[in-house]
Parts: structure tokens; C-alpha cells; sequence
């Protein structure tokens, strides 16, 4: 017959398993209700079945629907979303694309950093394991025709530390995030883009 302190016990581990087990997905909840605004640094490596790139940048972003994204090395680009078109800026090739952020974010993972309600209303959650002190979260797209097959959300306490995402072409994108800061002061108007002038703008 178990001893109350065996039960005990049983019960204290089991209580602590839940709660290990609900760490990635609770920062995840909270970091999405309470950050109205996300600044920070990021190394991104892309890997694909032929070569690795990795680039890296800042990124600024003011919920819901703002974002600026600027990959200073090993070229210099910038994506801006402005709430109505999305603008991908090519510095060195002096090109800009245009178009239109509805149709081009749709559900996908920038939705999740840009947008609170995509979460819910867009992927299924579930825990994915802890490795170097980050927690994962494994976030699955409800439409079967989302464009990629998974995304890995990755938090160090409260704290987003990566994402992950394999596209249905099997490339896998890495980002890992640095200086996160969730409470930016930033205006509207800082994600208004102008394209300069002699710069080529294609449009989709």
C-alpha cells in the first residue's frame, strides 16, 4: 500500500509537470495580450536542401498591422508593412515591390508577431519541448493549404527567443530574436514609407 508521502509525492510531480508543460504556451498568451508594441535585433538563417544564408537585422513592430523589418548584413533591405501595402525595398538593386498586406500575410507567421487575433483564430497549439532554456511552442495552421507545415515559437521565460518555420517546399527559416523590448515607444507614423525617388516600384 502507498505511503501518504508517496502520494504525496506522485501528486507534487505531477503538479510540476503540468506546470513545466504549460510554460511555453501561458509566455506565448501573455506575450501576445500584452505587447501592443515589439522592438529588437534578430540573426535569421535560412536552409534549404542546396545552401544555408543567414542575414540579420533590427525589427520594429506596433500591433495591430505595423512592422519594419531591416536586414542590414549581408545586404541591405527593408520590408515595411504600412496596414495597406506591404513595401520590400531592395537597396542595392534599387527596386521596390508593392503589395497589398491583406493578401500577401493572409494567416501566415508574420500574422502572429503583427496581429493578436491571429492566434487563435489561425493555429493549433501545442508544447514542443525545451532546449538551451527556451520553451517551444508547436504552432500548426488549421487550413491544410497554408503554404508551410509547421511553426516553432520559442520563449526564455517571458521573453520571445526564436521562431521556427519549415515551408511546404522544405526550406526551414530560423529567428533568433535579441534585445526584445515589448513596450517600444513607437508612433504610427514611423511605419510610413515614401519610395525614393529614381527607384524602381513593381507591383503585385
Amino acid at each position: 500500500m502507498k505511503t501518504w508521502k508517496t502520494i504525496l509525492a506522485a501528486g507534487m510531480m505531477s503538479v510540476l509537470a503540468a506546470t513545466a508543460n504549460a510554460g511555453g504556451i501561458d509566455a506565448l498568451r501573455q506575450f501576445n495580450n500584452d505587447a501592443d508594441g515589439i522592438s529588437g535585433t534578430f540573426t535569421q538563417t535560412v536552409q534549404s536542401r542546396k545552401k544555408t544564408q543567414t542575414s540579420s537585422g533590427s525589427f520594429q513592430i506596433l500591433r495591430p498591422g505595423l512592422f519594419k523589418w531591416a536586414y542590414t548584413k549581408p545586404y541591405q533591405q527593408k520590408i515595411i508593412g504600412d496596414g495597406k501595402h506591404i513595401w520590400l525595398y531592395d537597396v542595392d538593386l534599387k527596386q521596390i515591390t508593392q503589395s497589398n498586406q491583406d493578401q500577401t500575410i493572409g494567416d501566415s507567421p508574420a500574422a502572429i508577431l503583427s496581429n493578436k487575433t491571429a492566434l487563435d483564430a489561425s493555429y493549433s497549439l501545442k508544447e514542443d519541448g525545451k532546449k538551451d532554456g527556451v520553451d517551444y511552442v508547436l504552432a500548426t495552421p488549421k487550413k491544410a493549404n497554408a503554404g508551410y507545415q509547421f511553426i516553432r515559437i520559442g520563449f526564455k521565460g517571458n521573453t520571445l527567443a526564436a521562431m521556427e518555420l519549415k515551408d511546404s517546399f522544405g526550406n526551414q527559416t530560423t529567428i533568433r530574436f535579441n534585445n526584445v523590448n515589448t513596450k517600444p515607444n513607437l508612433s504610427r507614423s514611423a511605419f510610413t514609407f515614401t519610395p525614393p525617388k529614381g527607384v524602381d516600384i513593381l507591383k503585385n
